[in-house]
């Protein structure tokens, strides 16, 4: 019997079909049989996600805490900034009242406490007392003028 391409071609076929027949069986025999590879992706998948799981609650408490700081630094800031402009507000009205030839001599302490300006001590008159508030409310950024300021008594000998 002489042999053919076609009965080589056939036969070929027939080997090809066998072999992937075989390879289809195994791989579904396979696909149904939980191995230890299945499990072991299994366990790396629940560990992925474990992690990705507390990556999140991290990521978040982290945020958390920046927003936190970044209030504690802003609310420090301002209360600096304030302190700065209620310095420079003393130091204007300490040195208006200096300069002013009325006052110039009187013993008034100056505080400024969020823009209010606080007069306190003793001069010689009411004239004095008045002169000293309408020098203190007329610097820049004195929102207003406590005036505590007292007339000296002088007591008879």
């Amino acid at each position: 019997m002489k042999t053919t391409d076609k009965d080589i071609q056939s036969i070929l076929i027939k080997r090809v079909i066998v072999i992937v027949g075989l390879f289809a069986v195994f791989g579904l025999a396979s696909c149904q049989q939980e191995g230890p590879a299945e499990k072991m992706g299994e366990k790396i998948d629940r560990s992925v996600e474990n992690v990705e799981h507390k990556l999140e609650q991290i990521t978040e408490q982290v945020g958390k805490e920046i927003n936190e700081a970044r209030k504690t630094i802003t609310n420090e800031s301002e209360e600096s900034n304030q302190y700065l402009d209620d310095s420079v507000i003393t130091v204007n009205v300490q040195t208006a009242i200096v300069n002013d030839p009325l006052l110039e001599v009187s013993d008034i302490k100056v505080t400024t406490v969020n823009g209010t300006v606080q007069l306190s001590g003793m001069v010689d008159s009411q004239e004095l007392i008045d002169r000293a508030a309408e020098v203190a409310y007329a610097q820049k950024d004195v929102k207003s003028v406590e005036n505590n300021l007292i007339v000296k008594v002088v007591l008879p000998e």
